[in-house]
């Protein structure tokens, strides 16, 4: 007898530890006396059955023995201990994660409580990284960063062994408006990655792809299209499944369009599509039409291309969509809005976008700048704020590209609106942050 009959017997037995063992003793014929041994009288085993006595370690030890059942069974009616019990309910919480993209964070911390009350490391980190991707997957980006930041201080999380964290958090960082922090740690994890797995070539090239995205980001274009073509040159002699070409044809549509390309952004956001329309990721597939629409909308006599790819994006993203893709379609919504010259919709999809973008400070200023542009179109003169917050949420969060646009949106309204002073000091400055563009940021994106 053993486990499997502790499970069976665990259905019928659920009382205390007299009354279960009383049980077992009669089931398998035993007297008080057959169990009884040196320390353990039958005397003792009778008022342990009448609830008069609590067994001793050694007593319940010896009794599940001879029983055939473990100790924890005969005094808890469970079959697995503590850190057994504690490992199938993290086990339980992580795959309802995978499965359902978010767990019950209650659970996790319930958890998470036990595993740091019993120092047990490798459990509370578990859970600290579903608790992270958790609060990521729900935009709630502060908390997500605290608990991914507790974890790589641990020697458990490395980059070969838990590449999604890094993934993951470099995602937060960037989300966050902190693109120089997942910069950091995206060099660190290659790094770690050629010192101690070089043979690992596709989780690099991923590594590389997330990199080259965050210096975008921060208007490092010379860097980031180093590191492209530097992935792409691994890619090439190596085997890649179709996600990794993805990552790198999306790679070089962000760099061509900070880089004001939109033709070459979009060929290869195009190219991304089409690897992704061949697999079920529908996510991806939604986020690379919002891409290409905004890509349509840079050139504004083209503006009609993007409305199509926002069709495509919002019956992908469905109805649960995550707060982060919500906030991108409404703004982009916005857009296109103006371009078709309805103002007050234009509008409605912008408030919607900054509602969505409460943790995202870069979508936040993107939105107003959408919300800004509406009411330059429709003639009112609300646009000043607007245009204010926008500039000054891009400029501590934004892209260079992005933080250059809307000064120069900012200029053109000041321009119609006979400021031309003002508007000519805003160009001056748009001027100087576009000067960054085709490589190397200076601190003149930084004056303000």
């Amino acid at each position: 007898m053993g486990r499997d009959h502790d499970a069976q017997v665990a259905q019928h037995h659920p009382g205390p530890v007299g009354e279960r063992l009383k049980q077992l003793r009669l089931e398998r014929g035993y007297s008080q006396r057959d169990l009884s041994g040196p320390g353990v009288s039958y005397a003792y085993i009778s008022r342990i059955e009448a609830g008069a006595r609590h067994p001793s370690v050694k007593a319940l030890r010896m009794l599940a023995q001879k029983l055939g059942v473990t100790a924890e069974y005969l005094e808890t009616g469970s079959q697995i201990d503590a850190s057994e019990s504690r490992e199938l309910r993290l086990a339980d919480l992580e795959l309802r994660l995978r499965l359902d993209g978010e767990a019950p964070t209650a659970e996790l911390r319930e958890v998470l409580a036990e595993a740091d009350a019993f120092a047990d490391t490798a459990a509370a980190v578990r859970c600290r990284i579903a608790l992270g991707f958790a609060a990521a997957a729900r935009g709630q980006h502060t908390e997500a960063i605290e608990h991914l930041e507790r974890v790589l201080e641990t020697d458990l999380v490395t980059a070969a062994s838990r590449p999604d964290v890094f993934l993951t958090l470099s995602r937060t960082y960037a989300t966050a408006g902190s693109p120089t922090r997942a910069v950091e740690l995206l060099e660190r994890a290659l790094t770690e990655l050629r010192e101690h797995a070089p043979e690992d070539t596709a989780i690099r090239i991923r590594f590389s792809t997330f990199l080259s995205y965050a210096l975008t980001d921060l208007g490092e274009l010379t860097r980031a299209r180093a590191v492209v073509t530097e992935a792409l040159y691994d890619s090439n002699n190596q085997a890649t499944d179709p996600y990794t070409r993805v990552r790198l044809y999306w790679s070089l549509a962000r760099i061509s369009g900070e880089q004001s390309n939109s033709r070459a952004a979009l060929e290869s956001f195009r190219r991304a599509i089409a690897l992704l329309e061949a697999t079920d990721d529908t996510l991806h597939l939604a986020r690379a039409h919002m891409a290409c629409a905004e890509m349509a909308m840079v050139p504004s006599e083209h503006s009609e291309a993007a409305e199509p790819h926002l069709l495509s994006a919002e019956h992908l993203l469905g109805p649960n969509a995550a707060v982060n893709d919500l906030a991108m379609l409404r703004r982009l919504q916005a857009m296109a809005a103006t371009r078709a010259h309805d103002y007050e919709r234009a509008e409605n999809f912008g408030r919607q976008a900054l509602e969505y973008a409460v943790e995202l400070p870069t979508e936040a200023g993107l939105a107003l700048w959408a919300i800004a542009e509406a009411r330059a179109g429709s003639g009112g003169h609300a646009a000043d704020d607007a245009f204010s917050e926008a500039i000054k949420l891009l400029h501590e969060h934004g892209t260079i590209r992005d933080y250059a646009n809307a000064l120069r949106a900012y200029g053109r309204y000041l321009r119609e609106s006979d400021r031309e002073h003002d508007a000519l000091n805003v160009f001056e400055r748009a001027a100087n942050v576009a000067a960054n563009l085709a490589g190397e940021p200076s601190a003149a994106e930084h004056q303000v």
